[in-house]
């Protein structure tokens, strides 16, 4: 049972009263028992809690970062109104709106309520109980309980990039020849003959169709098609550092999807995975329009675990996953450690069946100490900076020297810059 402020109200009346008009104990007894009986009569005509039925969606999804509204659906199956208060609860990072709700509801009678929620960061919510308040009709007192009504609330990744997927599927388009004729290159899928004009390298010419022709003949070539990428996600140790507004593995997802949308729109299958000691998610056989969905849902529950990666058995995991030739494409980090124990043992193995792209995202705020000396604090702020510049120099140049690509970028323009990269390997037809 619960009480109210009118129920305090009514008792200093009363109290009032026997102090001034009948100051004994029979006047006490008195306020006393008409008190009683006002709580009486108030929870008598209360109704039951029990009438109530709850229901709602088991799960929405919304990006994170966006707003969106639950609807709660609450219907009165009792004989009478039933009124109070209702708490929609949720976790704080949903950062509920509008979850308190008044009632005032008349038998066999159906109610929709609303709670506006805007996560601020991916990942599910579950929600917590629906508190319910009713009050008797003199608003003395009432009855509160709690009714589990399950939901989930899945953030998905904010994906910011998709503003510039449709300018890279155009350039995907123009080298696929659907706006404009074939390139011509080596190493591409062989798509027709044409004259040979100046400028032409002649190792194009086809001197079997020459010899059949009046003219010099030379091939022309499509970027590769149903190609196969393969994505794989550290989600080590490594991953967790804070680069900007998030993580490294926020960077990592972000262009991932850049990626995943641009492959898909290109008629490469993608498959994606998450690894540190275990797979943590993994998409497989999803291609088309379908495969950005999936990776957004796959990627939302995604944090980093605070372990270092098991890279031989990323490896095992990987080649038992990609049987036929592939473009890998890693999000790592390129630190020292990392370089000596985690990549430079696994990628021999792995660059003699796959090409491999070494995927890093780099801490702007190094760059700008590595710039900065306007103080004696700056200059070995600047030294530790340049001495990690440094490093990952010379950790790309012993990847490159291995014939692994690498793309280091700040988290802003890594996912335009990985895209770049992906649409230039389809242009030389190194895929």
């Amino acid at each position: 049972m619960v009480v109210t402020g009118r129920l305090a109200l009514v008792a200093a009346v009363a109290a009032l009263f026997v102090t001034l008009v009948l100051p004994s104990w029979p006047g006490v007894v008195l306020a006393t028992l008409l008190l009683a009986a006002l709580i009486g009569v108030d929870l008598s005509l209360l109704g039951s809690p029990a009438a109530l039925e709850f229901s709602r969606a088991p799960i929405t999804t919304v990006r994170t970062g966006r707003s969106i509204d639950i609807e709660l659906g609450v219907l009165n199956t009792g004989g009478r109104t039933l009124r109070g208060t209702l708490w929609d609860d949720w976790p704080p990072s949903a950062h509920a709106r509008h979850r308190t709700h008044a009632l005032a509801l008349p038998p066999n009678t159906r109610l929709r309520l609303h709670t506006e929620l805007t996560p601020s960061y991916r990942g599910d919510r579950e929600a917590g109980p629906v508190t319910l308040r009713l009050l008797g009709p003199l608003g003395l007192a009432g009855r509160q309980v709690r009714r589990e009504v399950p939901a989930r609330l899945r953030a998905l990744p904010p994906f910011r990039s998709e503003k510039i997927l449709a300018s890279k599927v155009r350039q995907l388009q123009h080298l696929e020849g659907r706006n404009t004729t074939t390139i011509r290159g080596q190493g591409t899928e062989f798509d027709s003959f044409r004259e040979y004009v100046a400028g032409d390298d002649v190792r194009t010419i086809d001197w079997r169709a020459t010899a059949r022709a009046q003219d010099v003949l030379v091939r022309t070539w499509r970027p590769e098609r149903n190609r196969h990428v393969v994505m794989l996600l550290d989600t080590g140790r490594v991953s967790a550092a804070r680069i900007g507004d998030g993580t490294r593995l926020d960077a990592g997802i972000e262009a991932a999807l850049l990626l995943g949308g641009l492959a898909a729109a290109g008629g490469d299958s993608v498959d994606l995975l998450a690894f540190d000691r275990s797979v943590r998610t993994e998409v497989r056989g999803v291609g088309g329009k379908r495969l950005q969905l999936k990776l957004m849902h796959a990627l939302a529950g995604v944090v980093p675990a605070l372990v270092d990666t098991d890279y031989q058995g990323l490896l095992r995991t990987t080649l038992q996953r990609a049987r036929r030739r592939s473009l890998v494409v890693w999000f790592t980090h390129l630190d020292a450690a990392t370089m000596q124990e985690g990549l430079l043992p696994v990628l021999p193995v792995l660059t003699e069946r796959h090409r491999v792209l070494v995927v890093s995202v780099t801490d702007p705020e190094v760059a700008a100490a590595a710039i900065r000396r306007s103080g004696l604090d700056d200059l070995y702020t600047a030294a530790a900076a340049e001495n990690v510049l440094a490093e990952h120099a010379v950790a790309r140049e012993t990847l490159r020297r291995m014939g692994v690509r690498v793309i280091t970028e700040a988290p802003d323009r890594l996912p335009e810059a990985l895209a770049d990269e992906y649409l230039e390997l389809k242009q030389t037809g190194a895929l």
